[in-house]
């Protein structure tokens, strides 16, 4: 009798059915945990796996620089090149190396991501704090993927969505007046100002605003100037207004590397829009840009200019980033041409028949350097007579290419006719460390007031100010002028000999 009471209880007893289920539920948890790890370990090891395969560069890097710069044969690449450099940060007494004859110091620091700089005409400086819009893209592996790169980079993260104004008030070369100008913004990176107006372009559209110099703070509501194609995997939208103020220049970089997703997602993509502030008009300008950023117009010849990253996955040493003029209606190939008259032969769309006359650039910077933000040599610079005839680059850094390029902000330097010669000049250097992480990474380049080149570090969150000690401004550089070619207004030549038949006529020189 006992026992079966106690058998009894125990089929009655609530507690008995917990006790009879408690190892399976452990068993149920551990085997999901252990899922979980496996996945997690199998993510690391692909993760592991892209960060140590990769083509190392074999063309000395001097030989795919300048006006003549040695194109490999390309090897296409199923694994991209990866050699992500880790932003550490500089420490509290450290600057970057600057050239000879030159100095450096902390214009602000403590930024959130700073990119654009635009120099007001009373002194004043604008900086954009951005970064990329959310993707409601999900990406599956190969997109955790490419975002743990990125966060490595230190390229990720909630985007300020800011413009702020800064101030040297007392010439110090300090800006000690920092005040936000705009905010709530979406991924805001150009900027220019003219006549009364601010221009901020956000990745998806370009908007003006009533702003008077001196002033802290925009009020009232933007005007939309123009729509842009919105995200995509270069999400920058850079400005240029032209020294006429009548038209403004929009650079919009394209969605992948080589058309991935079809031509169809890039519409509106790897180009320069030209806007017409009077009419409201926009047009192409200029295509086969995969992504324009730097824009500023040569003294020598009034002509647009840009930086633009070209295409990855043909190795360390293709293709190089290039500087180069952006006459109206050019064409640079993306993405079936690069450098000219390359054909890329992993893209399979049908070729355009502009193929034909895509142009040239002008100057490669070399492979995966990201050249951004540049500047042209202008009046009142002080950087010396040695940097007193050129472009200034930033080079933001490469992610795929071993050695890494870039990380340094380098000086173009261009004859009396306007036109780039010789070498990329270092200017400022000490970025990447030689244990392969990065201090910071320039950004951006604009002349202060003052005559200073002002330099913007993202990752490191400082607009680092460079100048020659004790230089005098610069004069302006020349303008190349020549006569016109006088009208003809007849035909006129030598005694035509093609006979009766041909239906020639005798022409008399004078």
């Amino acid at each position: 009798m006992p026992g079966d009471v106690a058998a009894n209880w125990r089929l009655a007893s609530p507690i008995a059915p917990r006790r009879a289920v408690a190892y399976p539920v452990r068993m149920s948890i551990l085997k999901k945990l252990g899922i979980a790890l496996v996945v997690i370990l199998l993510v690391v090891a692909v993760a592991g796996y892209f960060l140590t395969r990769g083509d190392t560069a074999d063309v000395p890097f001097d030989d795919v620089v300048g006006t003549d710069p040695t194109l490999q044969e390309a090897n296409a690449e199923s694994i991209p090149t990866v050699a992500v450099a880790k932003p550490v940060g500089w420490a509290a007494n450290e600057v970057p190396a600057a050239a000879e004859g030159l100095a450096v110091n902390r214009f602000a620091e403590g930024l959130d991501h700073p990119r654009t700089l635009q120099a007001l005409p009373n002194g004043d400086i604008l900086v954009s704090l951005t970064r990329a819009p959310k993707s409601e893209e999900s990406g599956g592996i190969t997109g955790w993927i490419a975002n743990l790169l990125m966060s490595r980079a230190g390229a990720t993260g909630e985007s300020p969505n800011q413009v702020v104004l800064l101030r040297d008030a007392d010439g110090d070369g300090k800006a000690e007046i920092r005040q936000v100008l705009l905010d709530g913004l979406n991924s805001p990176s150009g900027l220019a100002w003219g006549d009364g107006t601010l221009y901020v372009a956000n990745n998806d559209a370009v908007l003006a605003y009533a702003y008077e110099l001196g002033a802290t703070r925009v009020s009232g509501q933007p005007r939309k100037i123009a729509d842009l194609a919105p995200g995509g995997g270069h999400w920058m939208r850079n400005l240029a207004l032209h020294p006429d103020g009548n038209r403004l220049y929009a650079a919009v970089g394209s969605d992948t590397n080589i058309a991935d997703k079809g031509l169809e997602a890039e519409e509106g993509r790897a180009l320069i829009w030209e806007i017409d502030l009077e009419t409201g008009r926009q047009r192409m300008f200029a295509g086969g840009l995969r992504n324009a950023n730097g824009l500023d117009f040569s003294p020598w010849s009034g002509e647009l200019w840009t930086t633009v990253n070209e295409r990855d996955m043909l190795g360390s040493d293709l293709v190089p980033d290039y500087l180069t003029n952006v006459p109206i209606g050019a064409n640079y190939g993306w993405p079936w041409v690069y450098y000219g008259n390359n054909f890329d032969r992993r893209v399979k769309y049908p070729i355009p028949e502009y193929i034909n006359y895509v142009r040239t650039p002008e100057y490669a910077l070399g492979p995966h350097v990201a050249a951004l933000g540049f500047v042209f040599s202008k009046e009142g610079a002080k950087m010396g007579d040695r940097f007193g005839s050129g472009a200034f680059v930033a080079q933001h850094g490469s992610w795929n290419r071993r050695p890494p390029s870039g990380y340094d902000v380098v000086y173009v330097a261009f004859d009396e006719r306007g036109n780039p010669t010789g070498k990329p000049v270092p200017v400022l250097t000490g970025f990447l460390k030689n244990d392969g992480t990065t201090r910071g990474r320039p950004t951006w380049v604009e002349w202060a007031g003052d005559g200073s080149l002002l330099v913007s570090d993202d990752t490191a969150g400082i607009i680092w100010r460079v100048f020659a000690p004790g230089a005098q401004g610069q004069g302006a550089i020349g303008r190349i002028t020549g006569d016109r070619l006088p009208p003809q207004r007849e035909l006129r030549g030598q005694e035509a000999t093609f006979g009766a038949d041909d239906y020639a006529r005798r022409v008399t020189a004078e």
